[in-house]
């Protein structure tokens, strides 16, 4: 394997990245960056697309940083996709309406998701499907069982939202779901016009 030094200018972040990461976990990465330099190199296509290592990208372009070491793959489109979701598979988070809307559900549960990991399956969770105990003050979850027109409008209004300023300033009470966040968002909006 053959890390080579690119231009930062040149790397493409991939647009189908269903990747996230908390805004703490976002600040520990930065801190980690700022303390040890990059012991992980990216990983690109031969496009220049960023296939893993798109948080750290951004923290390095944010120290403008102006060469970055890159393995450079050379993979085509349909496999740089089922690379990029493998290697996030077990660390972190995940915009379920990017997988819903860029991947196939059987590719993903072939590349290691489960169907309740996609929100699939949800009514079958018994009564007691709860947040850890260490998660749970000052956060609730709450479950729906919706049908698919009811879930595709509410997908979609959400990700409606997520697009508008207001949302960049709503008050999230320390919650980094950004679904949640946006679905808050509606209500209050639906209960103003409501008064």
């Amino acid at each position: 394997m053959k890390i080579e030094q690119i231009k930062a200018s040149k790397l493409k972040p991939a647009t189908y990245n269903p990747r996230q990461i908390s805004t703490k976990q976002y600040k520990d990465l930065s801190k980690s960056i700022a303390t040890f330099g990059l012991v992980d190199p990216i990983i690109v296509n031969k496009d220049f697309t960023v296939i893993g290592g798109h948080q750290r990208l951004k923290v390095l372009n944010e120290m403008q940083t102006d060469t970055i070491p890159c393995v450079v793959l050379d993979l085509s489109k349909e496999k740089e996709r089922e690379l990029n979701v493998r290697l996030n598979k077990n660390t972190g988070d995940f915009d379920i309406d990017i997988l819903a809307n860029e991947f196939d559900i059987d590719e993903l549960v072939d590349w290691g998701f489960k169907h309740i990991d996609l929100g699939l399956n949800v009514d079958k969770l018994d009564d007691t499907f709860e947040l850890d105990d260490s998660d749970k003050s000052p956060f609730q979850q709450i479950t729906f069982t919706l049908a698919d027109k009811q879930a595709e409008l509410i997908r979609n209004k959400i990700k409606d939202i997520k697009g508008t300023e207001e949302y960049n300033y709503i008050e999230t009470f320390g919650n980094e779901n950004s679904n949640g966040n946006a679905l808050y968002l509606l209500v209050l909006k639906w209960v103003e016009q409501k008064k």
